[in-house]
């Protein structure tokens, strides 16, 4: 039976943020959420684009509850900012959408070379610093997107932040396996602490999106710009597509945490949503534990109501 957003069941009521939100997967999913009575925070790094994009989902969705926040994952001054001026009495849903993907080499205001610090870091101060308001819902959870492409990544520890070489495809692979082994992590950690969070990871297949095109690489030049675009009409598939995963980590009632969500077909890249656990990512718990207290250590985030999980 094939799963559409049509499948979602009525979500009013629920708290939602999703990272990333003006464009691509990031809207569509705002989008279906708030079509079915979520209340949804749109947050955006940029204020004119995130306010169209809000105007869009209200003339979309008639009567939708959505407002828009800024936040900038690659500025952990502004991912604090966000969290501390959280004015609802509790967030219910946390979908980190926003990324950055093959960007020539750059840094963050921070410092981090810029995937790894967008993609990974942002992600983990964000849900780190929003997590008593997480674990002030009933029903709390955390939806974390990866990459189908993170299984090709050769995860090394001593680069992780460009320290001696800069590949930006790598890169990009390597922080996406950075986003898996965050959110099952932190799942191992909620389980240890008795704590009741569902943390969820998915990947959304190829997808046509912003994020080859945007941001970083719209200086890259006429003939990468041109090929990029024909390649995506060409062998991705639409967004709403891709943003099915996120929508069924987000909203099916009965999923487990520690779930892994990647499309049904051949190499993950398109077809239904479905649950994969026989990745390498999922059962390495000690490279997961060493990444979080780097994690902890670059960022000053600490995950005060979970405890280390075993590794």
């Amino acid at each position: 039976m094939r799963w559409t957003p049509d499948c979602v069941p009525d979500q009013s009521g629920r708290l939602v943020v999703v990272t990333g939100a003006n464009s691509g997967i990031g809207y569509v999913t705002a989008r279906e959420l708030a079509r079915r009575g979520a209340h949804v925070v749109l947050a955006c790094r940029n204020h004119e684009r995130g306010r169209a994009a809000v105007e869009r989902l209200r003339n979309e969705v008639p009567g939708a509850h959505a407002e828009l926040r800024m936040l900038d994952l690659a500025d952990l001054e502004s991912v604090r900012g966000f969290a501390e001026g959280w004015s609802h009495d509790r967030l219910d849903l946390l979908v980190n959408n926003a990324g950055v993907a093959m960007v020539p080499f750059s840094r963050t205001a921070d410092g981090f070379e810029s995937q790894f610090g967008t993609n990974h870091l942002g992600t983990f101060a964000l849900t780190g610093l929003l997590m008593p308001h997480l674990l002030a819902a009933a029903d709390p959870r955390v939806v974390t997107v990866s990459s189908e492409g993170q299984r090709f990544a050769r995860f090394d520890m001593a680069n992780l932040n460009a320290e001696h070489r800069y590949r930006a495809l790598f890169t990009y692979l390597q922080s996406k396996r950075a986003n898996l082994y965050f959110a099952m992590e932190l799942q191992r950690r909620a389980d240890a602490a008795g704590l009741r969070l569902r943390s969820m990871a998915v990947a959304p297949g190829l997808t046509r999106s912003n994020v080859l095109t945007g941001g970083a690489n719209s200086t890259r030049g006429l003939v990468y710009g041109t090929l990029t675009r024909l390649l995506l009409r060409t062998a991705f598939r639409p967004t709403a597509e891709g943003a099915k995963t996120s929508l069924y980590a987000a909203t099916v009632p009965d999923l487990p945490g520690g779930s892994y969500v990647v499309p049904d077909g051949p190499f993950q890249l398109r077809g239904e949503p479905v649950l994969r656990s026989r990745e390498r990512a999922i059962q390495d718990s000690a490279t997961a534990h060493r990444l979080w207290t780097l994690s902890e250590e670059l960022t000053t985030v600490r995950y005060s109501a979970a405890p280390p999980s075993q590794s």
